[in-house]
């Protein structure tokens, strides 16, 4: 090797072994600080993309999940308000079959019909009380229903059916112009009432199966989410025992190419000393 003041080739190559060990070193710094061994495209494209894919997947299915826990409090809502109307039936029954009584006083039947209403205007404050997040599905303002996200994609959907319990509907036939002032009265009331309770659980059946639908379908929901995001934890999370053990390995390798640069730099003094006088 040519001994010249103006190259120091031992010296450029320590240079550039300390610079790729650097950099090798701030890359692993990196994976460590953020627990990702691809934390953008420059890293890996094809990863990265696939990961961002999936976050967008799971982001979805975020607001599906947000949408199944309303329809939960929803169904929840009318199912709560449905049994306490089905409460007040079986209270009405017990008025309705005590008007049907021949030998009762005028007295007595005016206050057993104004428990009845009584009973009845209760019915339908608890109907219209039936409301979660501004949705009813009790009220008769819903025909169909309530449609609410299934997919990803929003391309599909689980539907919560509405069902009227308004007074005098087709499930409870009865109306505060219904009357127990007289038997007759009574026994149409009786009629309808009977009717009512029959409708009524058969309703309430349906919102409880699709209530449990949704919550099956809510927790493959959070269950798929948990699945996602662990998919992308395999292609973008950084082994950090892995990464510790590089990193020493670089700081060791930093500190010898440090060293040799230093002594790299030296050899030109060498120089020196043949010039020098015996």
């Amino acid at each position: 090797m040519t001994n010249s003041v103006h190259t120091n080739v031992a010296a450029a190559i320590a240079l550039q072994n300390l610079t790729r060990t650097n950099e090798r070193l701030g890359d692993v710094q990196n994976r460590i600080s953020t627990g990702l061994k691809i934390q953008g495209a420059k890293d890996n494209a094809a990863i990265w993309a696939i990961a961002q894919g999936q976050r967008a997947d799971v982001g979805a299915l975020g607001a599906v999940k947000q949408s199944l826990d309303r329809a939960t409090s929803i169904a929840d809502v009318a199912l709560s308000a449905g049994e306490s109307v089905s409460d007040l039936l079986i209270q009405l029954k017990e008025k309705v079959v005590a008007a049907k009584d021949t030998s009762l006083g005028t007295q007595s039947r005016q206050l057993l019909d104004s428990d009845f209403k009584a009973l009845l205007r209760a019915i339908g404050s608890a109907v219209q009380n039936a409301a979660f997040d501004g949705g009813n599905i009790l009220n008769g303002s819903l025909t169909v229903g309530i449609e609410f996200l299934a997919n990803a994609d929003a391309s599909s959907t689980i539907t919560l059916s509405a069902k009227n319990l308004s007074l005098g509907g087709s499930i409870i036939t009865l109306s505060l112009t219904d009357s127990l002032l007289t038997t007759t009265g009574a026994s149409t009331a009786l009629t309808k009432l009977d009717a009512s309770l029959t409708q009524l659980n058969a309703a309430l059946g349906e919102i409880g199966s699709q209530a449990k639908q949704i919550a099956a379908h809510k927790t493959f929901v959070s269950k798929l989410m948990d699945t996602l995001e662990s998919g992308i934890g395999n292609l973008v999370d950084a082994d950090l025992a892995k990464e510790s053990a590089r990193l020493q390995a670089l700081q060791v390798q930093q500190q010898l190419g440090a060293q040799s640069l230093s002594i790299a730099n030296q050899a030109p003094q060498i120089i020196l000393s043949l010039f020098r006088g015996g």
